[in-house]
């Protein structure tokens, strides 16, 4: 990997580079991200053009965007862990489950948040 560079122009375009091949790398390597990333374009819609407020709105997305940017950053945790060694050690585990657990925290969010906007509009 190349020296980063100092600032300007050149920069910002090697920073895009690099997050586009961990878009593509996650998706590639990482069957949870495929399957949250499907997931979320199958609810982006909804939350485009449901009848709710903005605030609503921002929110029904930004929960679905906080649970891609959880799963890229578990994601790096067990490739950091896994580029360690293999062999089980208990604070490579702990990583994990950690990682793990925050992802099952962002789904959860998922869960309250659109059910708490969309349950009162379209169930009472």
């Amino acid at each position: 990997m190349d020296f980063k560079s100092t600032g300007g122009i050149k920069r910002v375009f090697k920073a895009a580079g690099y997050s586009m091949q961990g878009f593509i790398g996650a998706w590639k390597n990482e069957a949870a991200f495929r399957q949250e990333l499907s997931l979320a374009a199958v609810m982006l819609p909804f939350a485009i053009f449901l009848d709710v407020s903005t605030l609503e709105r921002i929110a029904l997305i930004g929960v679905l965007a906080l649970v891609l940017i959880v799963e890229l950053l578990n994601s790096a945790v067990e490739a950091a862990i896994d580029r360690i060694g293999v062999e089980k050690h208990e604070l490579s585990g702990r990583a994990k489950d950690l990682g793990s657990a925050a992802v099952f925290i962002s789904l959860a969010m998922v869960i309250f948040v659109w059910v708490s906007i969309l349950a009162p509009k379209y169930l009472f």
